[in-house]
C-alpha cells in the first residue's frame, strides 16, 4: 500500500531511502514490471506545462523526491516527506544491496545516454560491486521504429532491473509505453545517473548535497544549464502560491 502525498499535482511518495530500497525488493519479488520515477522541480514544472507527462508521474508504482526543491515544496505545502531521495542515490543502495534482495547475482540492463557511456559505465559498476551484474547496454540515440527491436533486446537479456537515461519526460514515456512489454521487474528513469556511473559527471560534494545546493554546483560546473535552472525558483512561487490559495493544488 503506497503511503503518498500531492506535491503540486503529483503523487510522491512519503518514503526515506532505506524504505525505497525495500520497497525495490518487494517489486522483484512480483511477476510484473513497475516503474520508478524521480521527479525534480524541472520534472514538476514539465508536469504543469503537459498533461500527459504529468498523468505518466500519477500512474508510477514509485514517485521519489529527487531534489531538494521537492522536498522544500513538501514542507511549504505542510505535506512534509521524511528526506531527499535522489535516483543516483537509491541507484547506488540498490546496487549495494544486491546481495541481499536476490540469489546470485541481481541483473541490470543499462538504456540511454551517448554512445559507449552505458559501456563504461556497466564496467565500473561491476568492479564496484561483485553483487551486480550488467546484461546488456545500448545507447540512447534511436528512432520510434527501433523501440520494438530495443524491446525484444531487452527481453532476451532477461534483466531484473532496467535503467532507462533518455532525459526527461522521454525516459518515463518509454517506460509507460512499454511497462507491460518488459519482462524487468523494475524500470526506473534515472537522467543522467549513466553519465556519473561512467566517471564523465561529477557529482557535487557532500557539503551541496546535504544542503540542498546540487543547483548551485551544477550551475558553477555547467553554466549553460542557466535557463533550465530557472525551474527552481519559478516551482517555488508557484508552491507559494498554492500555500496561500492563488493557484489551484493540481
Amino acid at each position: 500500500m503506497r503511503n503518498t502525498v500531492n506535491i503540486t499535482g503529483v503523487p510522491v511518495d512519503k518514503i526515506t531511502m532505506k524504505e525505497a530500497v525495500e520497497k525495490v525488493k518487494y517489486f522483484l519479488s512480483q511477476d510484473h514490471a513497475h516503474s520508478i520515477y524521480t521527479p525534480n522541480a524541472e520534472f514538476m514544472m514539465a508536469a504543469r506545462n503537459n498533461p500527459d507527462f504529468k498523468e505518466i508521474l500519477c500512474n508510477a508504482d514509485m514517485c521519489i523526491a529527487d531534489g531538494a526543491g521537492v522536498v522544500l515544496a513538501s514542507r511549504i505545502l505542510g505535506r512534509p516527506v521524511p528526506e531527499k531521495v535522489s535516483g543516483i542515490d537509491l541507484v547506488k543502495n540498490i546496487f549495494l544491496s544486491g546481495p541481499e534482495m536476490k540469489d546470485g547475482k541481481l541483473k541490470f540492463y543499462f538504456l540511454g545516454s551517448k554512445p559507449g557511456i552505458a559501456e563504461e559505465a556497466a564496467a565500473n559498476v561491476t568492479k564496484d560491486y561483485p553483487g551486480i551484474e550488467v546484461v546488456g547496454c545500448r545507447h540512447g540515440y534511436f528512432s520510434p521504429e527501433e523501440e520494438e527491436s530495443i524491446i525484444e533486446e531487452i527481453n532476451k537479456c532477461s534483466p531484473d532491473i532496467l535503467l532507462v537515461a533518455l532525459g526527461q519526460v522521454k525516459q518515463e514515456k518509454f517506460i509507460h509505453n512499454y511497462k507491460n512489454k518488459l519482462k524487468a521487474k523494475v524500470c526506473m528513469g534515472v537522467g543522467g545517473t549513466l553519465d556519473v556511473l561512467a566517471g564523465k559527471v561529477q557529482l557535487a560534494p557532500d557539503f551541496f548535497r546535504r544542503h540542498g545546493l546540487e543547483w548551485l554546483f551544477r550551475l558553477y560546473k555547467e553554466p549553460r544549464r542557466f535557463k533550465r535552472m530557472l525551474a527552481l525558483p519559478k516551482y517555488m512561487l508557484i508552491v507559494i502560491a498554492i500555500r496561500l490559495k492563488l493557484l489551484k493544488d493540481h
